[in-house]
């Protein structure tokens, strides 16, 4: 109960900030939301976009999964949760920015890499095998390695399935091609906290935001 009493005085102080004391931040969305960017998140509770990127309400669009994973377009009468959120972001709200963005020990690549059966149930393991191609990837590139840092590549290599996923949808490739829609791969490293973005030139994971040393 403690915890559940913890979420209601945020959303108190929530509403002190935005709506109370004269100061009402919410007025100019009442009428809609104009986020520039969608950002495809993990779960994983420590890894909120919208606190990692200190951004306020409607900055962000945001679709948080198992492992930050994009499935590949389909059309079929399944339920596509991901899918239809790319699709509002892309069509509707006209986002000019798609962020991926991935994170280190993250446990749904964990699952991944070790086939763990018991970690990951009917659901999650059907998942979590749209990153199959990254992890034989890992496996092929680095098969002596320890387990994690094969679990490390895993992860940014999942990344970069997800930002290929991405160009299956015709509607974001066209926009892409046209030049008013931007795709990027962020991996924020936990341990070290920092930020590394995929550059294609190099074909690595690069420093955006550096590590800060602790005094």
């Amino acid at each position: 109960m403690r915890d559940i009493a913890k979420f209601i005085h945020g959303f108190k102080r929530f509403q002190d900030s935005y709506f109370c004391g004269g100061a009402d931040e919410f007025e100019r969305l009442r009428s809609g939301q104009n986020p520039r960017a969608l950002v495809i998140g993990c779960s994983d509770s420590r890894v909120d976009p919208a606190i990692l990127m200190d951004c306020a309400p409607g900055d962000l669009f945001v679709v948080r999964n198992v492992a930050n994973l994009v499935p590949p377009h389909e059309s079929d009468s399944s339920h596509h949760g991901v899918s239809a959120a790319l699709e509002y972001a892309v069509r509707v709200l006209r986002v000019e920015h798609v962020i991926v963005m991935g994170h280190s020990s993250c446990g749904g690549i964990q699952a991944l890499m070790r086939q763990d059966c018991a970690q990951a149930g009917e659901y999650l393991r059907r998942w979590i095998a749209i990153g199959e191609r990254a992890r034989e990837q890992v496996l092929g590139a680095l098969p002596d390695k320890p387990p994690h840092l094969q679990e490390r590549a895993c992860e940014q290599a999942a990344i970069l399935v997800s930002l290929e996923n991405l160009l299956t949808f015709p509607w974001v490739r066209e926009r892409v091609e046209a030049g008013n829609l931007l795709l990027h791969g962020w991996y924020f490293d936990l341990e070290r906290g920092e930020l590394l973005s995929y550059l294609p030139q190099s074909g690595q994971f690069e420093p955006l935001v550096a590590h800060c040393r602790k005094d």
